[in-house]
């Protein structure tokens, strides 16, 4: 995670990207604060060279330095309030949109909303927020968060005692517990791309609205 202090404020709303750039190289991020919040939020995954470009170099800053910011967030990935339930799937830094639209509910709640956080990773030290999205499912009614691993048998997953499986491969199992209306619910996907697909599959036909964050066209590493 990073931290930055925009010179000029940035406007943005919940879900949407911005674009940082150090060493003469640019890429977008999903923004993790809330629009309010006084420093922009960002959960990134190291790329080791010499598939990341960007992301090495981010890794090794420290507080005080300088990185470039393009003024203006773009994305049309944002919450569609039309719908009551949201169904929020992502992997890994996929995650940070969700976590931002949630910060957002919770400064200005709004009544009839549900939320329904799934996150997927391959190691349980994935889950960047794991701690706080528990903290909010624990005390939000209206939220619901169920992480899972999709290794469950690695050692490095050995003390984990949750969900076991790829995140587009239980979420449907979930979305039928909870008897969700389909034409007042809204299925999101962000992360790795076969992911987006895979859901994007299983959500044609029942009913449910589709929305993907699709930036990773640009090469995030």
């Amino acid at each position: 995670k990073i931290w930055l202090r925009p010179e000029i404020a940035l406007q943005f709303k919940a879900g949407q990207y911005c674009t940082i750039g150090a060493e003469g190289i640019e890429r977008p991020y999903s923004i993790a604060s809330s629009p309010v919040e006084s420093e922009i939020e960002l959960f990134i995954e190291l790329i080791p060279y010499p598939d990341g470009e960007l992301t090495p170099v981010l890794h090794k800053l420290s507080v005080g330095d300088v990185v470039t910011m393009r003024p203006r967030a773009k994305g049309l990935f944002v919450l569609k309030p039309e719908f009551e339930n949201h169904v929020m799937i992502s992997t890994v830094t996929g995650v940070a949109p969700f976590v931002s639209m949630l910060r957002e509910h919770l400064g200005n709640p709004t009544n009839g909303h549900r939320f329904f956080v799934f996150e997927g990773a391959s190691y349980l030290d994935e889950f960047g927020y794991d701690q706080e999205l528990v903290d909010i499912s624990n005390t939000q009614d209206e939220i619901t968060f169920i992480p899972t691993v999709s290794r469950p048998n690695d050692k490095a997953n050995a003390l984990w005692t949750g969900e076991a499986g790829r995140v587009n491969g239980i979420f449907e199992s979930h979305v039928e517990t909870y008897s969700l209306n389909a034409s007042n619910t809204v299925v999101y996907a962000c992360g790795h791309p076969l992911m987006i697909e895979d859901v994007r599959r299983r959500v044609e036909g029942t009913g449910m609205e589709f929305v993907e964050e699709r930036f990773w066209k640009e090469d995030e590493g």
